[in-house]
């Protein structure tokens, strides 16, 4: 993430100098994501989802997601092609990044017919995004640390400046972020899978191009569950759950037969669908942002 303006410079300049960056765009479209989430929150809310705005706002939300990834995957493709000597990644690589996968599936979400619960883990990396660009960018755009004599140093000429304490919000913010992130990646890991079977209901009653949605979802779920720890522990989790229940002396024995089944194809489909042995070595794509 590029540094704030100097400190120097007047704030109506600092404040152009920021907004002229991809950084501040990216920043801007994780907040207009922010503000059509709640949008559409309130429109579902008061049973309202089928209004002109909600539709608005829903649809909005997947443009500004696809081009806040955009401008990471754009970033990144544009550092390795100034590297010298460095060799552009080959597709499967590609689809490996993380950032390159939210790309897509904002794309997929767009077009799609309308499911709230897609919404979700997006908006939730926004809150960290829009929390910690402002906290690193904007807060010291507006409120620049200002530079004072060190103590140690007294007045005398050599003596080397120190920042002063860092803003009480920024602090607030920095708190924030470090407390809630595992628990919020968490709860995206968990809402990225409960949406998988969201899109199975809807499969199963045959809404329209839900079976191409299933099949696009699920690659996308598998791509998680190799990257992600997160992903990986929510899934142990509730396999755990119900291999609890599963195990109560009343479960009949055929259930238990039944999740046995699915355990042992879910472990062979896992195996087969490594990418990592195709994608040299099964390196991991780059953090979501």
């Amino acid at each position: 993430m590029a540094p704030p303006p100097p400190a120097s410079m007047p704030l109506g300049q600092r404040m152009m100098h920021l907004a002229q960056t991809l950084q501040f765009g990216w920043f801007v479209g994780h907040l207009t994501l922010l503000f059509c989430s709640l949008r559409y929150s309130l429109s579902y809310i008061f049973f309202k989802s089928s209004s002109r705005w909600a539709r608005f706002s829903y649809r909005t939300a997947f443009v500004a997601a696809a081009a806040t990834y955009g401008i990471v995957v754009y970033k990144a493709f544009r550092a390795r092609a100034r590297s010298s000597g460095r060799q552009q990644p080959g597709a499967l690589n590609l689809l490996g990044d993380e950032n390159v996968q939210y790309l897509l599936m904002a794309l997929v979400w767009l077009f799609s017919y309308q499911i709230p619960l897609a919404l979700l883990p997006f908006t939730v990396y926004s809150v960290f995004h829009v929390a910690t660009y402002t906290r690193a960018n904007l807060i010291p755009t507006i409120q620049p640390p200002q530079q004072t004599p060190s103590s140690s140093a007294g007045a005398s000429p050599g003596g080397r400046p120190t920042s002063r304490p860092s803003s009480p919000l920024a602090d607030t913010i920095g708190r924030f972020v470090k407390e809630y992130y595992d628990a919020s990646m968490t709860l995206v890991a968990s809402l990225e899978i409960f949406l998988w079977f969201r899109v199975l209901f809807s499969a199963v009653i045959f809404t329209r191009g839900s079976w191409l949605l299933l099949a696009v979802y699920t690659v996308f779920v598998r791509a998680r569950y190799s990257q992600s720890s997160f992903v990986q522990g929510a899934v142990g989790q509730g396999v755990a759950r119900v291999d609890a229940l599963v195990a109560n002396q009343n479960t009949p024995p055929v259930a238990r037969q039944a999740w046995e089944t699915v355990k042992r194809l879910g472990r062979q489909a896992t195996d087969a669908t490594d990418l990592g042995r195709y994608a040299g070595g099964g390196q991991a794509g780059k953090k979501a942002q």
